[in-house]
């Protein structure tokens, strides 16, 4: 495990899957992160990637070839190389080798790098095409946050607030994993979401394209919490397992095969298109409201 903090904030971070598993405020204490309790869901904040969400059939195709892979890719469950250490970064890379290649077959470079810039921690993901052709990818965060962060509160006593108001609906996840063809309602020109653990109960609620590029998680009992912001992320997921103590705010430069794809990774939504020798960069940011 891995620490970096300031006079404002600490984080740890492990090598497998260069997963956050720990943000707290320095000042307070406060653990703002998910457990990682199995008995609901044993992970952090895994790294979409190569893909984001599932594929149809847990297959795609390239060049006449079929690949599988599973929910969400695999960077998740492989081990990455601390790169770069420096009083307020740290960075992480995970290679294409052998194994990558059986089920993706392109050459690839993939840092994550945490950074500390004063109340904030800003997690930046660069991939590079080191191949000789064009890659496919797509690329997410999947970071999970306790609910109730503070004492006394309840689940739901916790709202996220995006940027600014919405109206754009949800679109539904079937058994399989697959956006189906339209979305529902969801937005009626406002932009608050009251947490409720039954929110969750068919999967997580996926939007696409929402105007909004911050959103905050705050207890109405004292208007503290936290702020994520999510430029240049097209997508947005929350989710939580089953009646558990947590939220997912996953912004994606990604999302899951619909029932309708056509499984040719080439035109896969939210696929992203990389040259030979290109870099491909986004980041997300947290910091604290209190």
């Amino acid at each position: 495990m891995h620490t970096l903090e300031n006079e404002y904030i600490r984080i740890a971070v492990a090598d497998k899957g260069a997963e956050l598993q720990s943000i707290q405020d320095v000042k307070t204490g406060q653990e703002y992160m998910w457990s990682g309790d199995a008995a609901f869901w044993g992970k952090h904040s895994p790294v979409l990637f190569p893909i984001v969400g599932s594929l149809k059939g847990g297959t795609y195709y390239y060049k006449n070839r079929a690949y599988q892979l599973g929910r969400h890719g695999f960077a998740r469950d492989c081990v990455f190389e601390l790169h770069n250490a420096t009083d307020n970064s740290l960075s992480f890379l995970l290679q294409s080798d052998e194994e990558t290649l059986k089920n993706y077959p392109f050459l690839f470079k993939l840092c994550i790098e945490y950074t500390l810039i004063e109340d904030k921690l800003r997690v930046t993901y660069r991939v590079v095409n080191i191949g000789e052709e064009d890659m496919y990818f797509s690329i997410g965060a999947h970071p999970a946050f306790k609910v109730p962060l503070f004492e006394g509160d309840a689940y739901s006593d916790y709202k996220l607030e995006f940027e600014v108001v919405e109206n754009t609906g949800r679109w539904p996840i079937n058994y399989d994993g697959l956006l189906e063809s339209s979305d529902i309602p969801f937005f009626y020109n406002n932009n608050v979401i009251q947490l409720r653990k039954e929110l969750f109960y068919k999967d997580a609620i996926v939007f696409k394209h929402l105007q909004s590029k911050k959103v905050k998680l705050v207890s109405i009992k004292n208007n503290k919490g936290f702020e994520i912001s999510f430029d240049d992320f097209p997508y947005l997921g929350i989710w939580a397992a089953k009646n558990a103590d947590f939220v997912c705010i996953e912004p994606w430069c990604g999302i899951a095969d619909s029932v309708n794809a056509d499984q040719q990774i080439t035109n896969k939504e939210g696929i992203h298109q990389l040259a030979p020798g290109a870099v491909f960069v986004r980041h997300w940011e947290f910091s604290f409201i209190s």
